[in-house]
């Protein structure tokens, strides 16, 4: 029954990528495909059937995060009025591990896998990558439409601030926590919102 089985391969790519995200909860990016299809309950050649091996698998993971992370940052800005308190809101939140969970498994996974996955799928994680900029941009067009920023250029702009706010979430993901964390939360907002002529 071709039609049975058409319906059921996007929701066996789901239980893959929900199996793996569990599993990057609980250990990271160390564990095996075999412990992955046992987790998602699908065969071998099924998750063969999604993901070339495990490293398509782990950049489709970083999508889906950061997918996931945008659209949570969205909604939860909608009473926001300013695209100028958008854009402060969308950064904050972004960096906000830096001082609410410092050392959390996912933010080393992603710095780690990162960097790692960047040197061999670089079109890839920059792919994974596009929402944030994609959302920082929306806010630089509004805010520019509303008087309230003065981008010189929204796409490049957004694509700068997107690569500051990476390189501090990056750096800071396997320090511990210490008293500058907010500081550096703190100067890395106020530089983005100077860059881009916000009051």
């Amino acid at each position: 029954m071709p039609g049975a089985t058409s319906r059921l391969r996007p929701r066996n790519r789901h239980a893959i990528l929900d199996a793996a995200r569990r599993l990057v909860d609980d250990k990271g990016e160390a564990f095996t495909t075999q412990e992955l299809i046992q987790e998602a309950g699908v065969a071998l050649q099924t998750f063969y059937r999604h993901f070339q091996g495990k490293d398509q698998l782990l950049l489709a993971v970083i999508g889906d995060l950061t997918a996931q992370h945008c659209a949570d940052l969205e909604e939860r800005a909608a009473e926001l009025t300013r695209p100028d308190e958008r854009l402060r809101f969308y950064i904050v939140e972004t960096l906000d591990t830096l001082t609410v969970a410092p050392g959390a498994s996912g933010a080393r996974f992603m710095t780690s896998q990162h960097w790692r996955l960047y040197q061999s799928h670089p079109e890839e994680v920059v792919a994974a990558n596009q929402p944030f900029a994609d959302l920082v941009r929306r806010e630089l067009e509004a805010g520019h439409a509303a008087g309230v920023l003065a981008p010189r250029d929204p796409e490049a702009d957004a694509w700068l601030i997107t690569k500051l706010v990476m390189a501090v979430f990056h750096h800071y993901a396997f320090l511990p926590e210490d008293e500058s964390s907010q500081t550096i939360v703190d100067a890395t907002l106020e530089f983005c919102l100077a860059a881009v002529g916000a009051g």
